[in-house]
């Protein structure tokens, strides 16, 4: 095959990939669940994480499209300024992005050490799985998506999976699993299938220092604490 003809084939195929249709994706994010996973990792500008391309790291290129992805968390107002400054920021970033975001909120309830009767104020979220449930569901019913992708362990969403399934069996399920965190058995039985986040997939999928909108006219700057730390070799 001449170069001219090598050349002719990878437009051929190129075009008609171009017109194939591709299954829509969506990727639902439980904010905290990952969070969390990602605090234990002790590396703490992977927390600087891009979301669409984290999500793209499960989307077959040649035969699906990543179409959306919703971000369920909650503002942290318990927490210190900083803390909160940080949340904020992030969530300025992500919505440059175009990642969509579904927030619930935070509630006091009083704790009680079982052992010496110690009690406090904690603080519970709410909200964030029902949240999550619904939008699956609605998408599902709305036909925005073929396959989901839910990056969590809650096996309280197993529900809203298995209700899913049973009203579009033609519809397809992956839970993925934040990093260093057990698959929930629960969801594992309702789902189409499974996967797993592993530092290396949040290590290719940190934002920019600066993430800027289209324009260039809004900007947000990676705190200083995601500051990827530079090693020697």
């Amino acid at each position: 095959m001449t170069l001219c003809e090598s050349h002719g084939l990878r437009l051929v195929v190129s075009f008609y990939l171009g017109r194939m249709k591709r299954d829509r994706v969506v990727s639902f994010i439980d904010g905290f669940n990952l969070y969390h996973a990602v605090a234990k990792l002790s590396r703490p500008h992977l927390k600087w994480l891009d979301l669409w391309a984290l999500s793209k790291q499960f989307v077959k290129p040649l035969s699906e499209k990543l179409e959306k992805v919703l971000y369920f968390s909650a503002f942290a107002e318990h927490l210190n300024e900083s803390a909160q400054k940080r949340q904020r920021t992030y969530l300025k970033a992500l919505e440059i992005k175009g990642i969509n975001l579904i927030l619930g909120h935070f509630k006091n309830k009083d704790r009680r050490c079982p052992d010496c009767g110690y009690r406090w104020v904690g603080h519970e979220e709410k909200a964030t799985d029902v949240n999550i449930a619904l939008r699956i569901l609605d998408l599902a019913y709305r036909d925005e998506f073929d396959r989901a992708v839910l990056i969590t362990n809650d096996s309280d969403l197993a529900p809203a999976i298995e209700l899913v399934r049973m009203r579009f069996p033609q519809k397809k399920i992956t839970t993925i699993v934040p990093p260093h965190r057990y698959h929930s058995n629960e969801l594992i039985r309702v789902s189409s299938d499974k996967s797993k986040i592993r530092i290396e997939h949040l290590e290719r999928c940190l934002l920019p220092e600066i993430v800027s909108d289209a324009s260039g006219l809004v900007s947000i700057k990676r705190p200083e604490e995601y500051r990827p730390v530079l090693t020697s070799v």
